[in-house]
């Protein structure tokens, strides 16, 4: 039988174009530019004591932010440079932060998930990924090898075969790529290198080295990028058979990221392109049989995170869509964002106000948020249906005492044109996003976000 998540998506392009607009991503509520630069040790610590109680398994985050080269596109926190000498200084002060939070977390809670993003962490040394490894293991409780989900994000064009097999031997067992796009003019104007014959090889080494699952990066709206050469892009990546892939929606933000002002904007598709671009990858994906988790990410079948968005489990944090939804994420290095019990906190963003923190034995950490009972209720809603795509509302009663009815009945009047719209059904028990409502799911979850109704100003990405 078919699963919900693996029915077509009905395409109407005037009505994705009519809600297409402006608007957080979901990776928290609520999203980062809440956090605020007040808050305080004392919160985080009553936070982690909170956490210990529960036992609550943990899952861990590495900010390794060097890169060997610069992609024009990129709008993540990142040192470009070739000098490899900054990256050992920089470990020895993520031990060192890794060793304050020991200090602070019961011993033996179980480390479930470990991932290391950039930046690109291959850009650090074999010695010093094992280092790394080592000083984890020993201020940490980790999941035995092959039963936790250990990950580590790569560019297959800058990435070795060896580089890969010891980090199989240290406990990896997935791999993130970012592929990004197979076409040599789209890459030129970039700056992002990798040919199809260096990651055909890669995964075929990665399928030797036994990896659990390979997960592949695409993005689309990319200067000199068609319909056509996407497409192809696309059967390439396709007959390699990730596990995963994702497709993201390049945002073009030159004010916020000065790399794009290395993009001609006249070389980027327009609107009604990129709109193209998405309907049919997704048209590709899922007639090969890729399921569409959501928004932007696919999966196979048997993939850990589509049998755990099928079992209830899956839940959106970070780093995306994730299969753990009962860990406390701690995450160490530079802007990374930590999510313990009722509160998040971001580190310093700026390398050397990180370090220098550090350098004084404080905890790194530059803002955060202290959620309340109300934003707890909404995070749960939001969290229900950007990831399961419906919400029930008696579970919402038993696990809140809220009678979802009353309490949001402002909101579900905003639905209203919604429904109208066939995006989504309402009736006195839940609240079931059609299949035609998927692809704006983040328009739905924006009803339900106190913050957006402050009218304060910021710039969000577009939802498609």
């Amino acid at each position: 039988m078919m699963s919900l998540f693996q029915h077509p998506i009905p395409w109407d392009k005037n009505l994705l174009s009519q809600y297409d607009m402006a608007g957080p991503r979901y990776t928290s509520y609520p999203t980062a530019p809440q956090f605020r630069n007040t808050f305080s040790e004392k919160a985080l610590r009553n936070a982690i004591d909170r956490s210990n109680r529960s036992r609550r398994p943990l899952s861990l985050y590495f900010h390794i932010p060097f890169c060997d080269t610069l992609c024009f596109y990129c709008g993540c926190n990142k040192v470009v440079t070739h000098n490899k000498n900054r990256a050992l200084p920089y470990l020895h002060r993520m031990i060192q932060e890794m060793a304050l939070y020991a200090e602070l977390v019961e011993p033996g809670r179980t480390v479930k998930q470990l991932h290391w993003g950039g930046g690109t962490p291959t850009f650090i040394s074999t010695d010093e990924m094992s280092l790394l490894m080592k000083s984890t293991r020993r201020l940490f409780t980790l999941a035995p090898v092959d039963d936790g989900e250990f990950s580590v994000e790569i560019h297959p064009g800058r990435v070795s075969i060896d580089t890969m097999r010891h980090l199989r031997q240290l406990g990896f067992n997935r791999v993130s790529m970012g592929v990004q796009d197979f076409d040599e003019r789209v890459q030129v104007a970039v700056n992002r290198y990798n040919t199809l014959d260096q990651v055909s090889r890669l995964v075929n080494a990665l399928r030797e080295q036994h990896y659990r699952s390979i997960s592949m990066d695409l993005i689309y709206g990319l200067p000199m990028q068609s319909l056509r050469s996407l497409q192809d892009t696309l059967h390439k990546v396709i007959d390699l058979q990730p596990d995963r892939l994702s497709i993201f929606n390049y945002a073009h933000l030159p004010h916020l990221f000065k790399s794009q002002q290395l993009i001609h904007e006249a070389d980027l598709p327009d609107a009604s392109e990129k709109l193209d671009m998405l309907q049919q990858s997704i048209e590709q994906l899922q007639a090969t049989g890729y399921v569409y988790i959501g928004m932007d990410h696919f999966a196979k079948p048997d993939d850990d995170l589509a049998i755990a968005q099928r079992e209830g489990r899956m839940q959106r944090n970070f780093q995306g869509y994730s299969t753990h939804g009962d860990c406390d994420l701690l995450a160490f290095g530079v802007s990374s964002i930590s999510r313990i019990d009722n509160v998040y906190l971001q580190n310093a963003k700026e390398l050397n106000s990180y370090q220098q923190k550090l350098d004084m034995d404080m905890l790194p950490f530059e803002r955060g948020f202290t959620l309340n009972t109300e934003d707890q209720l909404r995070r749960f809603i939001i969290n229900q249906l950007i990831c399961h795509f419906h919400l029930d509302f008696n579970e919402v009663l038993h696990q809140f005492g809220v009678d979802v009815r009353h309490h949001f009945s402002r909101e579900l009047e905003r639905l209203t044109p919604m429904v109208e719209d066939g995006l989504l059904c309402l009736d006195e028990q839940r609240l079931q996003v059609n299949n035609a409502g998927r692809m704006l799911i983040r328009r739905i979850c924006m009803v339900f976000d106190e913050y957006l109704q402050t009218g304060e100003q910021i710039r969000y990405s577009k939802i498609i």
